[in-house]
């Protein structure tokens, strides 16, 4: 299967690239204008989705210098965008650690996407299945 990103309907906004020939990530960017206040967590529209092969993930990391200049990092380190998550809108998790709201405009770089591939062990019996998106596996 051919990986590839999507735009979300009427998303016009710009698609993720690399920066260089030698980026590993695609730079994301924020879908529409978000402001995020102080010591809270806001999920971030990105307007695309991802197609993915089997046994493929996007993994979502902030982009280095979004701590320094923007006072945002990810709650969890990473996000992982699964392939079987799609047709769903990617988003970005993000943890505001000033004093003050944070503007995230529209357009803005907020963080990259690196495709990965994993293995699974010999014993593996998943048999479950997506029923949504942002944080629809479920469980503890």
């Amino acid at each position: 299967m051919e990986r590839h990103f999507e735009r979300i309907d009427g998303y016009t906004g710009p698609m993720p690239k690399r920066a260089t020939a030698y980026s590993a990530g695609y730079d994301i960017a924020a879908a529409k204008t978000v402001v995020i206040k102080p010591g809270k967590i806001a999920l971030i529209p990105t307007g695309i989705k991802v197609k993915l092969g089997h046994y493929e993930y996007l993994e979502l990391v902030s982009r280095s210098s979004l701590p320094r200049k923007r006072q945002l990092v990810m709650p969890n380190s990473i996000g992982i965008i699964d392939s079987d998550y799609y047709p769903n809108e990617i988003m970005g998790q993000f943890w505001n650690i000033s004093q003050a709201p944070v503007i995230i405009n529209a357009g803005y770089r907020i963080m990259q996407g690196i495709f990965r591939s994993y293995l699974l062990t010999d014993d593996d019996m998943a048999t479950g299945a997506r029923s949504g998106g942002f944080g629809s596996t479920g469980g503890n």
